[in-house]
């Protein structure tokens, strides 16, 4: 980090001679593809940009410096971001001093690095998810390159500690405790361009967590690809159920989330953590994937459908109101028709308050990506639609429980189709929209629940 820095100087002294020649600051402009944890990562970028003199830009055709950082989960989402650089190739002929860059997920793989390198060859910079805190060096490098300057070298173990961070909210923040995956699910690319699991020192995470409280930080969203994991590859005993009491002790916090867990991991110890801590919010995320024990198996998730329901039994038993969400593939490859009937069951009886649903998309070099389907691609789309067709009206009469109650809202900003409607989540994460005032925006408001839409609730203030 203390080269990093160095970089970070130079990178600020070149960029104030650019402003007094030019009469102008350059302008970064940076997008996200993918999870939390993406997002956490691009604030990182931000703050390494902010640090090193750059301004931002909402715009990529005004932008001197294009950042997009991608995901791997999906290829739909990878072929967005290809289009997207074949858009931008016009726009840099136009501006040759424009640096493209690529980053995250998607270009820790090696095959996709070597097609962008070959087909988009007016692309800068392309690092991936190890090499990030080292991005002052390489943009640095890639200013004064005629090549891509490129950096997808693993390197599991290595944690990087005070990274310059610039936030989109003042009042919210993800706060990464751990990085990596160790559970090689079949169909998933995530241990591949994440690295193993490596968890922060307790004492790095609060640290932080205290620093953005002080700021006036009130809600923390603790982040990690299993966080049930934390502490395992630490010289410590603390677990994460030590690391959620840690940070509800802390003066300032106010609501603590965190996702994403794996329910072979979730033990009756975090359980137990979720409802005694008074300020964690009553939510949790816990995908089951499939219903289907044959399924299950191949996709290697390392429990039952009944190992599942019975997780979820105890975590109702001890939290009552808990707000339930889960992720659900549909049409991995040997899936049937009467397998899928087991994913709507576990819809039916755990009744979710959300999901987050998914046809499967194959990736390479994982164990599924070798797998025939027998499904038809018109059998898996119509297996999704009614997916959604009972998760829709299970998430509407999870909503109805919710009029005429009284819920305290954080207000996060307007509507973007009405702005005089503020929009905001209560604690258990459901959207709720009320007329007011952008002065309510930060701030905890009570809010009576009048209406109960599919997706969100709308309200008035409480007096």
């Amino acid at each position: 980090m203390n080269e990093q820095r160095a970089y970070l100087n130079a990178l600020r002294e070149e960029n104030e001679r650019f402003a007094a020649s030019h009469g102008r600051q350059r302008l970064a402009y940076t997008r996200t593809y993918g999870c939390q944890q993406n997002e956490n990562d691009t604030e990182r970028i931000r703050g390494m940009l902010e640090a090193s003199g750059f301004g931002f830009t909402d715009d990529e055709r005004n932008a001197d410096l294009v950042i997009y950082n991608t995901c791997a989960v999906r290829e739909n989402a990878e072929q967005r971001v290809l289009g997207r650089l074949g858009l931008l190739k016009p726009i840099k002929a136009e501006r040759p001093g424009m640096i493209i860059g690529v980053c995250g997920c998607m270009v820790q793989q090696e095959h996709i690095t070597e097609k962008i390198k070959r087909v988009h060859n007016h692309v800068d910079l392309v690092f991936g998810t190890h090499a990030l805190y080292r991005m002052p060096k390489l943009l640095y490098e890639a200013m004064r390159s005629q090549k891509t300057v490129t950096d997808i070298e693993n390197s599991d173990g290595e944690i990087a500690e005070d990274i310059p961070t610039k936030r989109e909210s003042k009042y919210q923040a993800w706060v990464s405790v751990m990085f990596g995956c160790n559970n090689f699910c079949s169909y998933c690319v995530v241990p591949y361009v994440r690295g193993r699991e490596r968890s922060r020192l307790p004492e790095d995470i609060t640290a932080e967590i205290k620093r953005l409280a002080a700021d006036g930080c009130t809600e923390i969203s603790l982040l990690g690809q299993n966080v049930n994991s934390y502490g395992k590859d630490l010289d410590t005993e603390v677990d994460f159920a030590d690391l959620l009491r840690m940070v509800n002790g802390i003066d300032g916090v106010k609501r603590i989330r965190f996702m994403t867990s794996h329910p072979k991991d979730l033990s009756d110890r975090l359980i137990d953590a979720m409802a005694e801590c008074d300020k964690f919010c009553r939510q949790l995320h816990l995908p089951f994937q499939a219903g289907n024990d044959r399924v299950l198996k191949q996709m290697n998730r390392g429990y039952t459908k009944a190992e599942y329901l019975d997780k979820i039994r105890r975590v109702k038993e001890r939290i009552p109101d808990i707000f339930l969400s889960t992720d659900v593939i549909v049409g991995f490859p040997t899936e049937t028709n009467e397998e899928f009937e087991d994913t709507l069951d576990v819809l039916r009886q755990v009744r979710f308050d959300h999901i987050f649903s998914f046809i499967y998309s194959r990736r390479e070099g994982t164990p599924a990506a070798k797998l025939d389907f027998v499904l038809s691609d018109s059998e898996i789309h119509r297996n999704f639609n009614r997916l959604l067709e009972v998760q829709n009206a299970i998430s509407k009469s999870k909503n109805e429980e919710y009029v005429g109650r009284i819920e305290e809202v954080l207000v996060e900003g307007v509507s973007p189709r009405d702005d005089t409607v503020l929009s905001g989540r209560c604690a258990s994460s459901k959207i709720v929209n009320f007329k007011g005032d952008k002065s309510l925006i930060g701030k905890y408001v009570r809010v009576k629940i009048t209406q109960a839409m599919t997706w969100s609730l709308n309200g008035e203030q409480a007096e």
